[in-house]
């Protein structure tokens, strides 16, 4: 089901240090450098008639686990319109630096309990795909566990009938026009251009009414 974005929305962006990117935890309106202040800027420029408030709530290091022990404070309390949830790419990376690894089925397991509360409370859901690029060579062994992880994130897409963003494809497409390290230079963390493309994405996938 495509998300939308009306007058009075409360639009909640959900994640780690993706999302996070820097934000203020003492000012709201202060969303970082990421892709969640592009897309407020971008949205705001193009409807300025509506009314519309842009929460970050993402924090550096997350998890699933970590999401879904946070989500009263930091999801429902907030009463959102519309949730905006991209998570697992550190259920990935701490098996490679820390030998701390999540399973698949504990990933979709913690986030299917994140959606289920979430789309009870009412609120429209968009995920955002985990991605991940060559950046250094050794990126490409963590194929082995993060594709499961994007595989399980789209069938939650299903299940709850979410709102998706490819977001793996969308990268992968962007680094033939241009090399991986311009757009991811550690092939996790998006540069400002990689940031811009996560926002272009995601406001092509919300409409407006």
């Amino acid at each position: 089901m495509q998300p939308f974005i009306q007058n009075g929305s409360v639009v909640l962006f959900q994640g780690d240090s993706i999302t996070d990117a820097g934000r203020s935890r003492e000012d709201d309106q202060e969303l970082g450098s990421g892709y969640p202040a592009l897309v407020a800027g971008w949205y705001a420029a193009s409807n300025p008639e509506k009314k519309v408030r842009f929460l970050n709530r993402g924090i550096s290091g997350n998890r699933a686990t970590d999401l879904l022990a946070r989500w009263q404070v930091d999801c429902l309390a907030l009463k959102p319109s519309l949730v905006s949830i991209l998570i697992g790419i550190n259920d990935t990376w701490r098996r490679y630096d820390s030998h701390d690894p999540t399973p698949v089925d504990v990933y979709q397991k913690n986030f299917r309990a994140i959606l289920r509360i979430t789309a009870q409370a009412g609120a429209q859901i968009l995920i955002l795909e985990p991605f991940l690029l060559p950046v250094p060579e050794d990126r490409k062994a963590w194929r082995v566990d993060l594709d499961p992880k994007i595989q399980a994130a789209r069938e939650l897409a299903r299940e709850f009938e979410a709102g998706y963003v490819a977001l793996d494809g969308v990268f992968a497409q962007a680094s033939v026009q241009r090399d991986p390290a311009f757009w991811l230079p550690d092939g996790v963390h998006p540069s400002l251009a990689g940031h811009a493309l996560i926002a272009q994405a995601w406001l092509k996938a919300v409409r407006s009414i």
